[in-house]
């Protein structure tokens, strides 16, 4: 058995879109694809997760409790996020237009993206192609940026966004 030597920032992200899929028979391949992130690397999430506890032995069973109380209590811990530079992008936290209708704000966030249409200060995705994944499915993008939230936002925002999370993962 592999040492676990941590989770890394794609983690979440993968096992937020198995949870997404959870009625529909997928593969690796699959997540691979939507995700646009190796299979190897899909393997290799899998592992430290079910390591980790988040994910049962066959690895199609998200753990949700355990997930949930990761987000809830460990997230903004183990990937924080400081707000940078201005640029052009694809809003995420609490600029994403689910969560724009709650909160309103001078401040926008995004992440960098050429075929954005969004100025604000930049957050760093979870992981490299999270901007053209979430672009794909709807879902997803509104739960990454319930994710950025956390990292970012202020304590009624991150209440709002864990609220949010909790419907859909629980």
């Amino acid at each position: 058995m592999k040492a676990h030597n941590g989770m890394r920032p794609q983690d979440i992200i993968i096992l937020l879109k198995i949870l997404l899929a959870e009625n529909e028979s997928w593969q690796y391949r699959d997540l691979s694809t939507s995700l646009l992130i190796s299979v190897s690397e899909i393997a290799e999430s899998l592992n430290r997760s079910h390591l980790a506890g988040l994910i049962d032995v066959t690895k199609k069973k998200v753990h949700r409790l355990s997930i949930m109380e990761f987000i809830k209590y460990g997230l903004h811990y183990v990937f924080p996020q400081r707000p940078g530079a201005i640029v052009t992008g694809i809003a995420t936290a609490h600029s994403h237009p689910f969560y724009q209708n709650h909160f309103e704000s001078e401040t926008n966030y995004v992440w960098e993206h050429e075929n954005g249409n969004m100025r604000g200060q930049s957050v760093q995705p979870l992981y490299k192609g999270l901007a053209n994944a979430a672009l794909q499915d709807e879902e997803l993008y509104k739960m990454s940026a319930g994710i950025d939230i956390i990292r970012v936002g202020k304590a009624r925002e991150k209440k709002f966004a864990i609220a949010e999370l909790e419907k859909a993962i629980l």
